[in-house]
């Protein structure tokens, strides 16, 4: 982990609302890990005055800019406009200055080659399984399942496939691919592959329907959680979930940002799965 001023490479719309920033960040290809993120600030002015946490889509680098200098390092982000934060961000251009702090987070567990993988991703919810899916299908097959509202939803497609991925999209109006919940196409995957392992990403009603699923089933389901940070590194406590064993005796709370954003679906609470604030207590 480390905290640094830098610059913005590109910044492009992708889908109404949705925006793709390439930010220039000497040292992530190798550090940062599918499933992990970064703490964002723009340095232009003082509002936002909080970071924005924002997951890593994908790590590379670019040709240098004459044949005696390196390659470029940079990262992708992935953003919805949502808020005055990313209203700001959206009017960055290259070469605007912004400040870093990572990579952070406990990543993905990639598991075992022999296994099926399906990845589930809803709207912003797909962008820390590219990274995952780039390092799976080096050794397993992959699908990957897309829902959103709208087909505005439905971004990178094209991305996934390059990578090999057997990909699938749903949205609930039927403009884009099938018509319905993204949830309704996980069962029939998993009945046609029972083995499979399952890595979700989205809006928490979608990670709770997911997480049914794969109960009811006996299914290894690891999940990324979506929660609204201010520090990034556990001493806020402004992004804890209920941990499994969670009781009012005996409190068990975990930071999204410390001990996540991923979790086996296992080590949570899902009788209260949504992300609380807490004003006493900590993080374990």
């Amino acid at each position: 982990m480390k905290n640094f001023k830098t610059i913005i490479l590109s910044n492009q719309e992708i889908s109404p609302n949705y925006y793709r920033m390439k930010i220039l960040a000497p040292g992530y290809n190798k550090q940062a890990k599918p499933g992990q993120f970064v703490m964002f600030r723009v340095q232009r002015s003082l509002p936002p005055l909080l970071r924005r946490p924002f997951g890593i889509f994908r790590a590379g680098f670019l040709p240098a800019d004459c044949d005696s200098m390196p390659p470029k390092e940079f990262i992708e982000i992935i953003y919805k406009v949502v808020g005055s934060g990313t209203e700001i961000m959206q009017g960055l251009h290259h070469g605007d200055p912004v400040e870093l702090l990572g990579p952070l987070g406990e990543g993905f567990a990639v598991g075992s080659p022999e296994e099926e993988k399906i990845l589930v991703g809803g709207g912003i919810g797909l962008v820390p399984l590219y990274m995952l899916a780039e390092k799976m299908v080096e050794t397993s097959n992959v699908r990957l399942l897309m829902g959103g509202r709208t087909r505005d939803d439905i971004i990178t497609v094209t991305e996934f496939e390059r990578l090999g991925v057997e990909t699938y999209v749903s949205t609930e109006d039927g403009s884009l691919g099938e018509e319905g919940l993204v949830t309704q196409v996980l069962e029939r995957k998993l009945d046609k592959y029972p083995h499979s392992t399952v890595f979700a990403c989205g809006p928490m009603p979608m990670i709770e329907a997911v997480q049914k699923i794969c109960a009811e089933r006996g299914t290894s389901l690891q999940v990324s959680l979506e929660a609204l940070m201010a520090c990034g590194v556990g001493a806020c406590l402004g992004c804890v979930v209920k941990g499994e064993g969670h009781a009012e005796e005996e409190p068990r709370y975990l930071c999204t940002c410390t001990s996540g954003p991923v979790f086996k679906a296992e080590e949570l609470d899902w009788r209260k799965a949504e992300i609380k604030n807490v004003k006493s207590g900590g993080c374990k």
